[in-house]
């Protein structure tokens, strides 16, 4: 099983790199970039949960059939991880004001992305690693760093989530720069939470399942965040070129 595994972790690396590569030429059209190009529109609320909640399923079932379910170092995996899909499956999309739409592609490839992933975090903690990987964990480092960074991203995406919904009024339609919080540094500072989470769970879980999910959330995001960049000059032109903000990363990218 550990090989198979192995090869299923280079895999998905693999494709996260073409993923990243594709990105800069083609934008995921959803949100600010919707493009009907990717399928018949569905209310983002229904597209939210149905691209979001089976991975949360998902990694329930995995932790509930393991052997492993009364593991603590595991247990703190798992409820960092569900914690981040409850709200996004099931919380997120009930905030959602509007009647905006998504793609039913970017839906089917997300449902998709989120079922591999389940599998490849789930597979390791509850089923693939060592019997003795998580014994003595919460003496290491990694459980309490990764963990900070876990909240400390998700904080930052609720957040910037938060900004973001109240841009517009009830019936308003037009476009605005998100401002306060850490879109004073970054254009896309939900993308920048949500990317520290990934990257605290990949140092708690100490693990290269972990690590290729991070390198997955930047893939994804960093591209799109490139692109919601140039959307943003494009329309408000030097009001939005004079914050000087970054894309994705404070003070780097």
């Amino acid at each position: 099983m550990r090989e198979t595994f192995d090869i299923f972790l280079i895999v998905m690396a693999s494709l996260a790199l073409v993923v990243f590569i594709a990105l800069h030429f083609f934008e995921a059209g959803y949100g600010y970039l919707f493009n009907r190009r990717y399928g018949p529109p569905v209310p983002n609320k229904i597209g939210w949960m149905l691209m979001e909640s089976p991975v949360f399923i998902l990694m329930a079932v995995l932790w509930a059939t393991s052997d492993r379910m009364g593991q603590a170092a595991p247990l703190v995996l798992f409820l960092l991880f569900e914690a981040h899909y409850f709200q996004r499956s099931f919380i997120f999309p009930l905030l959602m004001r509007g009647n905006s739409k998504m793609p039913l592609g970017i839906v089917l490839m997300g449902m998709l992305f989120n079922t591999l992933n389940a599998l490849m975090q789930g597979g390791w903690i509850f089923w693939v690693s060592p019997a003795d990987y998580y014994d003595g964990w919460f003496t290491k480092p990694y459980i309490y760093i990764g963990g900070a960074l876990f909240i400390a991203g998700m904080a930052i995406n609720l957040h910037s989530d938060r900004i973001i919904r109240h841009l517009r009024k009830p019936g308003d339609t037009r476009h605005y720069i998100p401002r306060g919080g850490m879109f004073r540094y970054v254009s896309s500072a939900n993308y920048f939470g949500e990317l520290l989470e990934w990257v605290g769970f990949a140092v708690a879980s100490w693990s290269w399942a972990g690590a290729v999910f991070a390198w997955w959330t930047f893939a994804n995001l960093a591209p799109r965040a490139a692109s919601l960049r140039r959307r943003y000059e494009q329309e408000f032109g030097e009001e939005f070129s004079k914050l000087k903000r970054k894309r994705i990363i404070p003070f780097i990218y």
